[in-house]
């Protein structure tokens, strides 16, 4: 399935790009929203897309091949952020996007884990070949104890059958490891009764985003490339985030209030914005997206609301 970048026309719109921006896609996947990026700037502007995903990075490339900007395309986690500017000599940013999502590429035909749909090893890390003591859902799975795991699925998967998942783990690896993710996807299905399988919705979908985000630090990871992309920002300046769930609104909404309520941000929209029907109709993936967006103060007052 190819990837559809989700609020696309709403991150571009938001961000109000200039021809000769300086803009960060700190997440960019297959490249949807940095193309469009990308064609509203110049060959004055650039294009600086990071992704922990080798394999994005080489669909981006094909992507962005004909593009007028710059394009400096850089293999990392976006938490580094700071550090990537730092090398590419940058020492000011424009605009800055994160689509915090994975893309249907990496859901529909990675091999590392991520889906219960597809039976293959249990790894979910973003980076192709994880590093030698990189942590993997493999080691998250057979090696963490009982109550760490209740307490990741519970509190990144804000799964009420936390525990019962996490007893029906420990105990399905006493007798052999559990390798890959039909084993794992069966184990949490089992331990869930049956009457809260919900049609449409697989039990094993919150356990899976709760290993997911343990594996990548992807909380800790938010904050500090959203931080680090603020820290660069110019006055007037936007960044624009797209989330998913709950927990990562949360985190968002957090640094964005923090920047209103000291005086330094302000909001171009009170309320988040939602995909509309008809994106909806087309990719029902979109259903959970939010997207953020703050300006950073200029000199002058500027009419935008300070809550969220």
């Amino acid at each position: 399935m190819a990837h559809i970048p989700v609020l696309l026309h709403e991150a571009i719109e938001g961000m109000t790009l200039k021809p000769d921006d300086v803009v960060v896609d700190a997440t960019l996947g297959s490249g949807g929203h940095a193309k469009a990026i990308a064609e509203t700037l110049s060959s004055q502007g650039r294009l600086i897309g990071i992704d922990a995903d080798r394999d994005a990075l080489e669909r981006a490339r094909n992507t962005l091949a004909s593009v007028a900007p710059k394009i400096d395309l850089v293999e990392s986690n976006y938490r580094h952020l700071q550090t990537v500017l730092a090398t590419l000599g940058v020492d000011r940013i424009d605009k800055a996007l994160f689509d915090l999502g994975l893309s249907s590429v990496q859901l529909d035909e990675s091999d590392r884990g991520f889906s219960f749909q597809r039976d293959t090893p249990l790894s979910m890390t973003l980076t192709v070949d994880p590093v030698e003591d990189e942590v993997t859902a493999y080691d998250v799975i057979n090696n963490w104890s009982e109550q760490t795991l209740a307490d990741i699925i519970h509190g990144f998967g804000e799964e009420r059958f936390a525990k019962r998942i996490a007893r029906a783990i420990i105990a399905k690896r006493e007798q052999s490891p559990i390798e890959s993710t039909f084993k794992l996807r069966d184990v949490i299905a089992d331990a869930i009764p049956k009457r809260f399988h919900r049609r449409g919705h697989h039990p094993a979908t919150k356990t899976f985003q709760a290993i997911r985000i343990a594996v990548n630090d992807e909380l800790g990871a938010i904050d500090e490339g959203v931080s680090a992309a603020w820290k660069y920002l110019v006055p007037g300046g936007r960044i624009a985030v797209i989330t998913f769930h709950s927990l990562e609104d949360r985190i968002v909404k957090r640094l964005f209030r923090e920047q209103v309520r000291q005086h330094a941000g302000r909001l171009p929209a009170k309320r988040p914005i939602t995909p509309s029907a008809e994106e909806l109709a087309q990719n029902p993936r979109a259903r959970s997206a939010k997207l953020r967006i703050i300006e950073k103060s200029a000199y002058r007052p500027h009419p935008y609301p300070t809550e969220i």
